[in-house]
């Protein structure tokens, strides 16, 4: 008999949430980024994720399996946007603004399609897509007009999307570990 594979969907939102809740501090202008973000943002918010989405591959969850891979690829390459340009490489020199704009808007525009794949899906997974979807838009704009108040804002954003996606953590690793439903999602 073969052994069925555990639900990584809690990992992998956990390390999408505790990372996007770090980060959207910084954001909101509490802290500069550091070792603490950029760290999170390589290992959990990245490799964890990523480890997450291999395992939702192979439980043939094709939906898990594209948003932990992705949202993990996501993180490892913020993390080389903002460390490569350390490096001395000619060719990885800081990123202008306007098309960091781009960049964050590409992942606006996945992460509304994800969005509509979570509709009939539990209302937390809706609302963790929508407001990332909404976060990634928001920081595409502030990066084009340079208007810091968006950016302060779209920071509450990013930290409710990341609690959320924290909360329904939980709640999964909860039932799982209960047999029962504990919290709501």
């Amino acid at each position: 008999m073969e052994k069925q594979l555990a639900n990584s969907a809690p990992l992998g939102l956990l390390g999408f949430g505790m990372t996007t809740i770090l980060l959207n501090i910084h954001n909101m202008g509490f802290f500069p980024v550091s070792a603490v973000i950029i760290s999170m943002g390589f290992f959990y918010g990245g490799i964890a994720q990523i480890i997450a989405g291999i395992i939702a591959f192979k439980r043939s969850n094709i939906f898990a399996a594209t948003a932990f891979t992705s949202y993990g690829f996501f993180w490892i390459t913020l993390v080389g946007i903002w460390m490569l340009p350390d490096t001395g490489n000619a060719l990885a020199g800081a990123t202008p603004n306007s098309f960091l704009g781009v960049y964050l808007a590409l992942w606006g525009i996945f992460t509304a399609f994800m969005w509509y794949g979570t509709w009939g899906a539990s209302k937390v997974q809706q609302f963790v897509f929508l407001s990332l979807t909404v976060l990634f838009f928001l920081l595409a704009f502030e990066k084009w007009t340079g208007i810091e108040s968006v950016a302060t804002f779209a920071g509450a954003i990013g930290i409710i999307c990341g609690s959320s996606a924290f909360y329904l953590a939980m709640a999964e690793l909860l039932e799982e570990v209960k047999g029962k439903k504990v919290l709501p999602f």
